[in-house]
Parts: C-alpha cells; sequence; structure tokens
C-alpha cells in the first residue's frame, strides 16, 4: 500500500524537479490541445450527428453563463477561460481513475529501503498543481476586472477612504478575502482528489476484486463535481469582480 501526500520525483530537466503529477499533466494537456486542433480541422459546414450534438451542448452552455453573467457577450468572452479551466480539472481527475495511474512504476532505495515510485500520479492531487490552478484563475479574475474597470476603478473596491471607518475595514476584508479564494481553490480541490484516491487504495488493499468498483464510479462523479465546482466559482467570481462596485 502506497499513500504519499507530496508527489514524487522521477528526475530533474535543467534542474528543475519533474515529478510524477507534472508528467501526466502534461499529458493531460497534450490531449486537450491535440482534440481541440482535431475538432477544429474536422468541422464542417453542415454538421454531422457528433458536431450537431456537441454545438447544442456548447449552445446550452453559453446559455446558462449568459444567465448567470447577464450577457452573451460577457458568456462569449469568459467561456475560453471557464471551458479550458473546467476540461483540464475533469480530464486530470478522469485519468487519475484509470487503472495504471498510481499502480505502474518501480522500486528505488530510499534510507535502506524499497519505496515504490509510481510514473503517473493524479495531478489535482498534488497540491502544487492545484495552487497553480487557483492563482491562474484568480490573476485572469483581476485581468478581467481591471480591463473592464481600469485600474483604479477595481482598486477602489479594497481602498475605499472616502466613505468612514466601516467601509474602510470592508475594502480590507474584501482583499483579504481575495488571498482566502486562492487558498479554498486549491485546498478544495486537491483535499478532494486525494482523499478520493486514498480511498480507493485501502479498498483495493482490503478486497482487491469487486469492492473498489463503485468506488471508481463514485469517483468519476466526484472528479466532474470538483470540476463543475471549480468553473462555477470562477465564473461567479468573474461576473463579481467585472461590476459596478455598490456600496
Amino acid at each position: 500500500m502506497h499513500i504519499s501526500l507530496q508527489a514524487e520525483t522521477l528526475g530533474t530537466l535543467f534542474g528543475i524537479p519533474v515529478t510524477n503529477s507534472l508528467i501526466l499533466s502534461l499529458l493531460t494537456g497534450l490531449l486537450l490541445v491535440g482534440s481541440g486542433v482535431f475538432v477544429a480541422f474536422s468541422l464542417k459546414v453542415i454538421p454531422n450527428r457528433a458536431q450537431g450534438t456537441v454545438e447544442v451542448v456548447l449552445d446550452g452552455i453559453l446559455g446558462f453563463m449568459t444567465q448567470t453573467l447577464g450577457s452573451m457577450e460577457q458568456a462569449k468572452k469568459f467561456f475560453p477561460l471557464i471551458a479550458t479551466i473546467f476540461l483540464f480539472i475533469l480530464f486530470n481527475n478522469w485519468i487519475g481513475v484509470l487503472p495504471g495511474t498510481g499502480s505502474i512504476g518501480f522500486y528505488e532505495t530510499d534510507h535502506g529501503e524499497k519505496v515504490f515510485v509510481p510514473l503517473f500520479r493524479s495531478a489535482n492531487s498534488d497540491l502544487n498543481t492545484t495552487l497553480a490552478l487557483a492563482l491562474v484563475a484568480m490573476v485572469a479574475i483581476h485581468s478581467f476586472a481591471v480591463k473592464k474597470l481600469g485600474l483604479w476603478g477595481h482598486a477602489k473596491r479594497f481602498l475605499v477612504f472616502n466613505r468612514g471607518p466601516i467601509h474602510f475595514f470592508v475594502g480590507l476584508l474584501e482583499a483579504v478575502g481575495e488571498f482566502a479564494r486562492v487558498l479554498s481553490f486549491s485546498f478544495r480541490l486537491f483535499g478532494n482528489v486525494f482523499a478520493g484516491e486514498v480511498l480507493l487504495v485501502i479498498v483495493m488493499g482490503l478486497v482487491p476484486l469487486f469492492a473498489p468498483f463503485p468506488f471508481l464510479l463514485l469517483e468519476f462523479f466526484v472528479g466532474f463535481i470538483q470540476a463543475l465546482v471549480f468553473a462555477m466559482l470562477t465564473m461567479i467570481f468573474l461576473k463579481i469582480a467585472t461590476s459596478e462596485i455598490e456600496h
């Protein structure tokens, strides 16, 4: 039974540690980029059944985003970011549940003991990955806000000097809340994915044949929910950040 809170280092590249979670993350990125290029070159003016189904799904997602954001223009502007975050997290979660992830690897000697090092590890079970995703989401949110409201217009959300001490401290709390969102984003995703992996390892160690199957299905569902929650919260924070300030 192998449970490690930290991603295992497979080697170094130009002095930078290369972990098994990074390998799987890069593979997921290549899979998404390759699929996107393939789909882009496969589009037809008269869509077939598969393309028509995808277009209906995308139209429904844009409609939902329009209702949430209040504008089709805003929905189209934010859609690439939201969809990329959702798909990257979803595929990382699902690939991390597939057989071979965490079970294919090699043994190395550490302090006189043989330790199993898996070649692949779910990217979102590494806190570094989820923290990076949270930082990307928050930087994008503030970038969109500055682009729409201007630098000072966005800063006035946190620096309130002309409305009394209560509003001043509320602004400070807003600023602290931005940092708290980064921690909330990263630890929520990391905690759920890592806990699911630990559960699967324990169940497979106790009853390796049929008992893990329901838990595998549960992990696929949880992976979808976690990707959806991360994307939905990003969209809601985008709406809040790009809205005019109302005290």
